[in-house]
């Protein structure tokens, strides 16, 4: 290990991967210290039985985090543009074309002809919106207020949930949100062999760029004194002297990790965290019982279905013909893990009749962490880059999002805080 860093990275993710090259390549000592066996939080891909699976559903959109990976010069190898794109919709135990397309819209069921024009006009308002100077107001108030018609607006709650995987029309702000959704139509991107890849080529670089990669390093404590950040300090009472921490952690673990966090701007940061979770149940099929339904909204459940090997050139299973079916439940707070899967399980069921005696290998998460907080309606403010009252202390991840989402929150804030640590 170096006897001297000038930055010291907790958690070893997306956002601590992607603020550690950045600082790197911007001429710090970085090392990135991780509590698991291996490096990339909740963006690590596991195999079984030759099938890859990625921790739950992820979604890379023509945004923040795809314009700063590609920023970072990363192998544009590992993406894989969607262009085809022909959605279902689960209405009544019934599958319909779900309106996200022109050729769709035409052919749904689930809107009247008048309600199509309204349709179509509404998603081309949307990616015309300047979001940026759009009032303070929550989504559901927007919609009362721009959509008359309840099936138009339940189906763009729909299209909205899909792009965020967030329900929640009340505290959705709606700038940031119509954002997200502009990039989510925009273009969306595959990541081969899985978000792993991603995770490998963040590591590579970062290394190359001399970054030291710890894993099995438990941190205990940021030692820091006079307002100012001195060390951190590990469960085996390794002390790692540094003056610049980026804590990538979760709200509830970065104000333990601070001594004194009830006197920062951490508590605020904690106490306004609405963190989301999902059922997430991901199956390898040898053979697809309906070929034609592979991406499947849930119109009147929270729910949906993608065949994540739908793409040409992407390789999640071997043998190669494998299809990998994701499907997520978006959870309230008083969910019964059985009755979740049980959800999933019949609308693959519907949607894929006789999957059962096709599957090779599943995983059932069944509380999965989607974002830890997101621009929401009760926040008080904008988590990070910095921590005003200690000098040198820094936070990024998904919760410190300033209006992104997803992973668009982890990479923009990890972008702030080390250039708020390189402009030092």
């Amino acid at each position: 290990m170096s006897e001297h860093y000038d930055v010291a990275i907790v958690g070893g993710g997306i956002a601590g991967l992607t603020a550690a090259l950045y600082l790197a390549k911007g001429g710090k000592k970085v090392v990135i210290l991780e509590l698991q066996n291996q490096i990339g939080g909740r963006a690590i891909t596991n195999e079984k039985d030759g099938i890859r699976f990625n921790l739950g559903f992820h979604a890379l959109y023509a945004g923040v985090a795809y314009q700063i990976f590609n920023e970072l010069q990363l192998n544009q190898n590992i993406f894989r543009k969607v262009n085809e794109f022909h959605p279902y919709g689960i209405w009544k135990e019934k599958l319909h074309y779900f309106p996200a397309t022109a050729d769709f819209l035409m052919r749904t069921k689930l809107l009247s002809a008048a309600e199509k024009v309204k349709f179509g006009a509404l998603l081309m308002k949307i990616l015309k919106l300047d979001t940026a100077s759009m009032p303070k107001e929550s989504l559901r108030s927007w919609m009362e207020e721009n959509i008359q018609s309840p099936m138009v607006r339940h189906l763009l709650y729909v299209l909205i949930r899909g792009g965020t995987y967030i329900q929640a029309p009340d505290l959705h702000v709606a700038g940031p949100l119509f954002r997200q959704i502009q990039h989510s139509i925009t273009g969306v991107y595959y990541l081969k062999q899985g978000w792993g890849s991603l995770v490998r080529e963040l590591s590579q670089e970062a290394q190359r760029h001399g970054v030291e990669l710890l894993t099995n390093r438990k941190v205990t404590s940021v030692d820091h004194r006079d307002g100012q950040v001195h060390s951190v300090i590990c469960a085996n009472e390794e002390r790692i002297r540094v003056s610049q921490v980026l804590l990538t952690t979760s709200p509830k673990v970065t104000s333990k990790l601070v001594p004194l966090s009830e006197h920062t701007a951490l508590k605020t940061w904690e106490e306004q965290a609405i963190p989301i979770k999902a059922a997430c149940l991901d199956v390898g099929l040898r053979h697809l019982p309906s070929p034609r339904h592979q991406f499947v909204y849930g119109v009147d459940q929270p729910i949906m279905l993608i065949n994540a090997s739908r793409i040409n050139g992407l390789e999640l299973s071997e043998p190669n013909d494998v299809q990998v079916f994701q499907m997520i439940k978006f959870l309230n707070q008083d969910s019964d893990p059985k009755q979740d899967r049980q959800q999933l399980e019949n609308a693959l069921e519907l949607v894929q009749p006789g999957w059962k005696q096709e599957v090779i290998a599943q995983q059932f998460l069944p509380r999965m962490t989607v974002v830890h907080d997101f621009m929401h309606m009760n926040r008080k403010e904008n988590p990070g880059p910095d921590v005003p009252e200690i000098k040198g202390l820094y936070v990024a991840g998904d919760w410190a999002s300033h209006g992104e989402y997803l992973v668009d929150g982890a990479a923009a804030s990890a972008k702030r805080a080390a250039m708020s640590i390189l402009a030092q």
